[in-house]
Protein backbone atom coordinates (compact mmCIF):
# COMPACT_ATOMS: atom_id res chain seq x y z
CA UNK A 1 0.00 0.00 0.00
CA UNK A 2 1.30 3.43 -0.83
CA UNK A 3 1.44 5.86 1.79
CA UNK A 4 -0.50 8.80 1.72
CA UNK A 5 1.12 12.22 1.88
CA UNK A 6 0.00 15.66 3.56
CA UNK A 7 -1.46 16.50 0.51
CA UNK A 8 -4.15 13.86 0.33
CA UNK A 9 -4.93 14.11 3.59
CA UNK A 10 -5.77 17.32 2.94
CA UNK A 11 -7.71 16.63 -0.51
CA UNK A 12 -9.71 13.63 1.81
CA UNK A 13 -11.45 16.45 4.27
CA UNK A 14 -14.96 16.88 2.71
CA UNK A 15 -16.62 19.91 2.74
CA UNK A 16 -19.20 18.70 5.18
CA UNK A 17 -16.62 18.16 7.86
CA UNK A 18 -15.74 21.24 7.29
CA UNK A 19 -19.06 22.81 7.89
CA UNK A 20 -18.96 20.97 11.43
CA UNK A 21 -15.93 21.85 12.18
CA UNK A 22 -16.71 26.03 11.25
CA UNK A 23 -19.90 25.20 13.70
CA UNK A 24 -18.64 24.00 16.35
CA UNK A 25 -15.55 26.96 16.34
CA UNK A 26 -18.15 29.62 15.75
CA UNK A 27 -20.51 28.22 19.08
CA UNK A 28 -23.68 27.28 17.16
CA UNK A 29 -24.38 24.54 19.96
CA UNK A 30 -24.17 26.78 22.96
CA UNK A 31 -26.65 28.85 20.99
CA UNK A 32 -29.44 26.02 20.98
CA UNK A 33 -28.77 25.38 24.40
CA UNK A 34 -29.47 29.27 25.64
CA UNK A 35 -32.93 28.77 23.38
CA UNK A 36 -33.97 25.97 24.91
CA UNK A 37 -33.29 27.46 28.49
CA UNK A 38 -34.78 30.62 27.73
CA UNK A 39 -38.25 28.53 26.67
CA UNK A 40 -37.97 26.18 30.00
CA UNK A 41 -38.00 30.06 32.20
CA UNK A 42 -40.74 31.61 29.94
CA UNK A 43 -42.82 28.12 30.38
CA UNK A 44 -42.22 28.73 34.12
CA UNK A 45 -43.35 32.39 34.37
CA UNK A 46 -46.41 31.45 32.84
CA UNK A 47 -47.36 28.82 34.55
CA UNK A 48 -48.21 30.93 37.93
CA UNK A 49 -49.65 33.44 36.12
CA UNK A 50 -51.83 30.71 35.18
CA UNK A 51 -51.95 29.60 38.69
CA UNK A 52 -53.11 33.59 40.21
CA UNK A 53 -55.64 33.65 37.33
CA UNK A 54 -57.65 30.42 38.41
CA UNK A 55 -56.94 31.69 42.27
CA UNK A 56 -58.82 35.03 41.46
CA UNK A 57 -61.69 33.16 39.49
CA UNK A 58 -62.05 30.81 42.52
CA UNK A 59 -62.20 33.95 44.60
CA UNK A 60 -65.03 35.89 42.69
CA UNK A 61 -67.74 33.27 43.51
CA UNK A 62 -66.54 33.49 47.34
CA UNK A 63 -67.01 37.72 47.54
CA UNK A 64 -70.31 36.96 45.53
CA UNK A 65 -71.32 34.78 47.90
CA UNK A 66 -69.88 37.18 50.52
CA UNK A 67 -71.82 40.01 49.02
CA UNK A 68 -75.51 37.56 49.05
CA UNK A 69 -75.24 36.63 52.79
CA UNK A 70 -74.67 40.72 53.56
CA UNK A 71 -77.91 41.30 51.67
CA UNK A 72 -79.42 38.56 53.51
CA UNK A 73 -78.75 39.58 56.74
CA UNK A 74 -79.31 43.30 55.82
CA UNK A 75 -83.17 41.94 55.17
CA UNK A 76 -83.19 39.67 57.77
CA UNK A 77 -82.18 42.22 60.23
CA UNK A 78 -84.36 44.98 58.38
CA UNK A 79 -87.56 43.77 58.10
CA UNK A 80 -90.15 46.01 56.71
CA UNK A 81 -91.82 45.37 60.87
CA UNK A 82 -88.77 47.19 62.12
CA UNK A 83 -88.54 49.51 60.06
CA UNK A 84 -91.86 50.70 60.72
CA UNK A 85 -90.92 50.35 64.18
CA UNK A 86 -87.38 52.59 64.07
CA UNK A 87 -89.43 55.18 62.46
CA UNK A 88 -92.78 55.03 64.95
CA UNK A 89 -91.00 54.96 68.18
CA UNK A 90 -89.83 58.66 67.95
CA UNK A 91 -93.29 59.91 67.28
CA UNK A 92 -94.61 58.21 69.99
CA UNK A 93 -91.87 59.60 72.51
CA UNK A 94 -93.21 63.16 71.08
CA UNK A 95 -96.69 62.31 71.52
CA UNK A 96 -96.22 61.23 74.86
CA UNK A 97 -94.22 64.32 75.99
CA UNK A 98 -96.52 66.60 74.91
CA UNK A 99 -99.99 64.66 76.78
CA UNK A 100 -97.33 64.93 79.91
CA UNK A 101 -97.20 68.09 79.64
CA UNK A 102 -100.55 68.90 78.52
CA UNK A 103 -102.06 67.21 81.58
CA UNK A 104 -99.65 68.77 83.23
CA UNK A 105 -100.73 72.36 82.69
CA UNK A 106 -104.10 71.30 82.98
CA UNK A 107 -103.64 69.65 86.71
CA UNK A 108 -104.58 72.13 89.32
CA UNK A 109 -102.88 73.58 91.32
CA UNK A 110 -102.18 72.85 94.98
CA UNK A 111 -103.55 76.59 96.71
CA UNK A 112 -103.04 77.77 100.11
CA UNK A 113 -106.22 78.09 102.42
CA UNK A 114 -107.67 81.78 102.21
CA UNK A 115 -108.10 83.43 105.15
CA UNK A 116 -110.60 86.62 105.21
CA UNK A 117 -111.21 89.20 108.08
CA UNK A 118 -114.29 89.59 109.68
CA UNK A 119 -117.28 92.24 109.27
CA UNK A 120 -120.28 92.28 111.01
CA UNK A 121 -123.02 89.92 110.00
CA UNK A 122 -125.37 89.92 112.66
CA UNK A 123 -127.99 88.02 110.24
CA UNK A 124 -125.04 84.87 109.40
CA UNK A 125 -126.92 82.71 111.69
CA UNK A 126 -130.18 83.30 110.37
CA UNK A 127 -132.64 81.22 107.60
CA UNK A 128 -132.12 82.98 104.85
CA UNK A 129 -127.88 82.80 104.80
CA UNK A 130 -128.92 78.88 105.71
CA UNK A 131 -130.91 78.46 102.96
CA UNK A 132 -128.65 79.59 100.19
CA UNK A 133 -125.14 78.95 101.24
CA UNK A 134 -125.58 75.68 100.58
CA UNK A 135 -126.94 76.31 97.11
CA UNK A 136 -124.46 78.38 96.11
CA UNK A 137 -122.13 76.81 92.98
CA UNK A 138 -119.04 75.34 93.70
CA UNK A 139 -117.51 76.95 90.84
CA UNK A 140 -117.75 80.51 89.49
CA UNK A 141 -116.73 80.64 85.52
CA UNK A 142 -113.09 79.83 85.74
CA UNK A 143 -113.03 80.44 89.64
CA UNK A 144 -113.32 77.26 92.25
CA UNK A 145 -114.39 77.19 95.58
CA UNK A 146 -111.54 77.83 97.94
CA UNK A 147 -110.77 76.49 101.47
CA UNK A 148 -111.08 79.41 103.66
CA UNK A 149 -108.33 79.64 107.39
CA UNK A 150 -110.36 78.73 110.24
CA UNK A 151 -111.81 80.06 111.98
CA UNK A 152 -113.84 81.28 108.94
CA UNK A 153 -116.07 84.62 108.95
CA UNK A 154 -119.87 83.04 109.38
CA UNK A 155 -122.07 82.59 106.49
CA UNK A 156 -118.84 83.48 104.32
CA UNK A 157 -118.00 81.62 100.89
CA UNK A 158 -114.42 82.54 98.60
CA UNK A 159 -114.27 81.65 95.07
CA UNK A 160 -110.21 81.41 93.30
CA UNK A 161 -108.61 80.61 89.66
CA UNK A 162 -106.61 77.92 89.30
CA UNK A 163 -103.47 79.48 89.92
CA UNK A 164 -104.53 81.70 92.97
CA UNK A 165 -104.79 85.15 92.89
CA UNK A 166 -107.23 87.78 94.35
CA UNK A 167 -110.32 85.68 94.84
CA UNK A 168 -114.58 86.13 94.92
CA UNK A 169 -115.99 86.44 97.89
CA UNK A 170 -119.45 86.22 99.10
CA UNK A 171 -120.86 87.41 102.43
CA UNK A 172 -124.38 87.25 103.98
CA UNK A 173 -126.72 87.95 106.49
CA UNK A 174 -124.90 91.87 106.37
CA UNK A 175 -126.21 95.47 107.70
CA UNK A 176 -127.54 97.38 104.77
CA UNK A 177 -124.41 99.54 103.21
CA UNK A 178 -124.21 103.06 104.68
CA UNK A 179 -124.06 104.11 100.79
CA UNK A 180 -126.78 102.89 99.62
CA UNK A 181 -129.81 105.83 100.13
CA UNK A 182 -132.91 106.49 98.09
CA UNK A 183 -130.86 108.11 95.30
CA UNK A 184 -128.99 104.89 94.89
CA UNK A 185 -129.24 103.64 91.32
CA UNK A 186 -129.69 99.40 91.25
CA UNK A 187 -128.79 97.11 88.63
CA UNK A 188 -131.42 94.23 87.81
CA UNK A 189 -129.79 90.87 87.16
CA UNK A 190 -131.96 87.35 86.77
CA UNK A 191 -134.33 89.42 88.88
CA UNK A 192 -132.09 90.57 92.10
CA UNK A 193 -131.87 93.89 92.90
CA UNK A 194 -128.19 95.01 93.05
CA UNK A 195 -126.38 97.84 94.53
CA UNK A 196 -123.20 98.08 93.51
CA UNK A 197 -119.78 100.04 95.44
CA UNK A 198 -116.64 100.67 93.16
CA UNK A 199 -113.14 100.02 95.62
CA UNK A 200 -110.91 101.85 93.30
CA UNK A 201 -107.95 101.00 94.98
CA UNK A 202 -108.48 97.41 95.37
CA UNK A 203 -109.49 97.56 92.04
CA UNK A 204 -113.04 95.17 93.34
CA UNK A 205 -116.43 95.55 93.04
CA UNK A 206 -118.69 94.62 95.81
CA UNK A 207 -122.64 94.02 94.89
CA UNK A 208 -125.06 93.57 97.64
CA UNK A 209 -128.41 92.04 96.47
CA UNK A 210 -130.70 95.10 98.35
CA UNK A 211 -134.66 93.19 97.96
CA UNK A 212 -134.56 90.05 99.97
CA UNK A 213 -135.05 89.19 103.42
CA UNK A 214 -131.04 89.62 104.47
CA UNK A 215 -128.22 91.60 103.02
CA UNK A 216 -125.65 89.66 100.60
CA UNK A 217 -122.28 91.37 99.89
CA UNK A 218 -120.77 89.23 96.33
CA UNK A 219 -117.40 91.45 96.04
CA UNK A 220 -115.76 90.38 92.73
CA UNK A 221 -112.19 91.69 91.51
CA UNK A 222 -111.57 93.54 88.54
CA UNK A 223 -111.87 91.86 85.13
CA UNK A 224 -113.84 88.35 86.58
CA UNK A 225 -116.13 89.00 84.30
CA UNK A 226 -119.97 88.99 85.00
CA UNK A 227 -120.68 85.57 85.33
CA UNK A 228 -120.19 85.62 88.86
CA UNK A 229 -123.05 87.96 89.58
CA UNK A 230 -125.45 86.08 87.13
CA UNK A 231 -124.75 82.80 88.74
CA UNK A 232 -125.17 84.28 92.32
CA UNK A 233 -128.49 85.83 90.95
CA UNK A 234 -129.61 82.62 89.82
CA UNK A 235 -129.45 81.04 92.86
CA UNK A 236 -130.82 84.14 95.48
CA UNK A 237 -133.80 84.29 92.74
CA UNK A 238 -134.14 80.14 93.14
CA UNK A 239 -134.05 80.03 97.35
CA UNK A 240 -134.60 83.85 98.78
CA UNK A 241 -137.91 85.21 98.10
CA UNK A 242 -137.62 89.02 96.79
CA UNK A 243 -139.03 91.58 98.69
CA UNK A 244 -139.09 95.83 98.18
CA UNK A 245 -135.88 97.44 99.06
CA UNK A 246 -135.51 99.74 102.24
CA UNK A 247 -132.76 102.14 101.41
CA UNK A 248 -131.77 104.68 104.02
CA UNK A 249 -132.68 108.31 103.93
CA UNK A 250 -130.20 110.73 101.87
Amino acid sequence: MADSTPEDRDEASTPDDTATADAASSGDEPTSATTARSADATAEDSAPADDGSNADSDAEPDADSDDDDDDDDFESHHSPALIATAVALPVVLIVAVLVAAFIALRAPVEREPLALGPVPAPAADGPACQALLPALPAELGDYTKATLVEPSPPATRAWQLPDGGDPITLRCGLDRPLEFNRASPLTVIDGVKWFQVRDEVGKTGTWFAVDRETYIALTVPDGSGTSAVQNVSDTITANLPAREPTPGEL
